[in-house]
């Protein structure tokens, strides 16, 4: 079989990175700034979610930056102010996880002895080099405008949030459980900079 000369080789491995880009890049949706009927269901959704402090997720989660960049498996448990969020590597098994409640955080599995803080995001970012804002992710994750600071609103074709601008993060929505009621994501991107944030939502669990 005759090989390919370098020139050649090289056409052929930008193709094929072309087509991988392609397939990973994630499906555009189609926005616009939404009508006074599209704010008062999202005001309706925030008023039945926001009331629902007990739940939970199944997620695929990666986070990069210009630094560093993981990945894995993430169970978040959410009680009020408390909360567990636990990561698993794919590759290694290694878990790690983070848990606490607004004023005080507990990192367990990244190093050989427990760390404890009382903001849980600089222990993310020292620790992991996950730069995660947790305490608006919360409200992301459900499609929700995280409360105390303004935010700008993309709905979709149907009347969905298909991007929220908050705080210097912009948070897409590329699918939803359009099943549930009210919806609920099941893809989140949220970038700030050189920070991403992707959300691979694969069940939800809310209390009532």
């Amino acid at each position: 079989m005759r090989r390919l000369n370098g020139w050649r080789l090289k056409r052929a491995l930008a193709a094929m990175v072309a087509l991988l880009l392609a397939a990973c890049a994630p499906m555009q949706v189609k926005q616009h700034a939404g009508t006074a009927s599209d704010e008062s269901a999202q005001q309706a959704r925030e008023a039945a979610l926001s009331a629902r402090t007990r739940w939970s997720l199944a997620a695929h989660i990666g986070v990069s930056n210009e630094r560093d960049s993981g990945s894995g498996e993430l169970d978040w448990q959410q009680d009020g102010s408390a909360y567990t969020f636990t990561v698993r590597a794919p590759v290694t098994g290694k878990t790690w996880k983070l848990s606490g409640n607004d004023g005080h955080a507990k990192l367990e599995g990244v190093e050989s002895q427990t760390i404890e803080g009382d903001d849980a995001e600089r222990l993310l970012r020292e620790r992991v080099g996950w730069d995660v804002p947790l305490a608006a992710l919360r409200a992301w994750v459900l499609g929700l405008r995280a409360p105390g600071a303004t935010a700008h609103v993309n709905y979709d074709e149907s009347g969905l949030p298909a991007k929220i601008e908050q705080s210097g993060w912009s948070v897409e929505y590329r699918d939803w459980y359009t099943d549930r009621n009210p919806p609920l994501p099941r893809r989140v991107f949220a970038t700030r900079g050189s920070t991403r944030v992707k959300m691979a939502i694969e069940s939800f669990d809310i209390a009532p």
